[in-house]
């Protein structure tokens, strides 16, 4: 249960648990932009990514959405990204394939429950030499050890299911800080517009 608001106990105001959510994640925004006060990190991360050919991005369970949106995105500025969104035994072989073709780093997110393969997959890709940058829950996060750079942004536990707005945002401004270090990755957006224009993809 969310704690109770001071503003809410001056005003004698009652928010709701799906109001006492949304204000949960508000403050985690708003600490996310705290954060990012010193861009530093953002930075480095993205200049690691956009130099990695290819760019793995690795997120399971909870985490395979924010490793696909990241990498549907990433996709249209880098030239090859490799979303590896399920374990099992070939989640090594895929680690070991993008090393093989040129790799020097891994996007990683990881959200709790935190499985003991997205552990497992960051030990092993350091082992083989990748740089591990990684957006997690908590600078405490089971995969902080196994990781070269973390990002933490906070979630919010208030409701039945963990929300990840935070993570979420903090996953878009490393795509912008990625594209920084990508000198045609305007020209590949631009081009991308032309070809869907031409092939009629979207509605007005």
């Amino acid at each position: 249960v969310a704690p109770t608001d001071p503003e809410q106990e001056e005003t004698g105001e009652r928010y709701n648990e799906y109001q006492q959510a949304v204000r949960a994640e508000i403050e985690n925004l708003q600490h996310l932009s705290d954060v990012l006060a010193d861009p530093a990190p953002v930075e480095r991360a993205g200049r690691l990514l956009a130099g990695s050919r290819p760019l793995p991005v690795l997120g399971l369970r909870a985490a395979s959405s924010q490793a696909r949106g990241f990498g549907y995105f990433a996709a249209k500025v880098h030239p090859d990204v490799r979303v590896l969104d399920e374990g099992g035994s070939m989640l090594a072989d895929r680690i070991d394939s993008a090393r093989r073709a040129g790799a020097t780093a891994l996007m990683c997110f990881a959200l709790p429950r935190h499985p003991k393969e997205s552990v497992d997959a960051l030990a092993y890709a350091r082992d083989q030499g990748l740089t591990v940058v990684t957006v997690a829950d908590s600078a405490f996060a089971p995969v902080a050890k196994h990781s070269d750079l973390l990002l933490p942004a906070a979630i919010g536990s208030g409701l039945s299911f963990d929300t990840v707005c935070a993570p979420m945002l903090l996953g878009r401004v490393l795509l912008e800080a990625m594209c920084d270090g990508l000198p045609d990755a305007q020209a590949r957006l631009e081009e991308f517009d032309v070809r869907a224009a031409a092939r009629g993809l979207f509605v007005e």
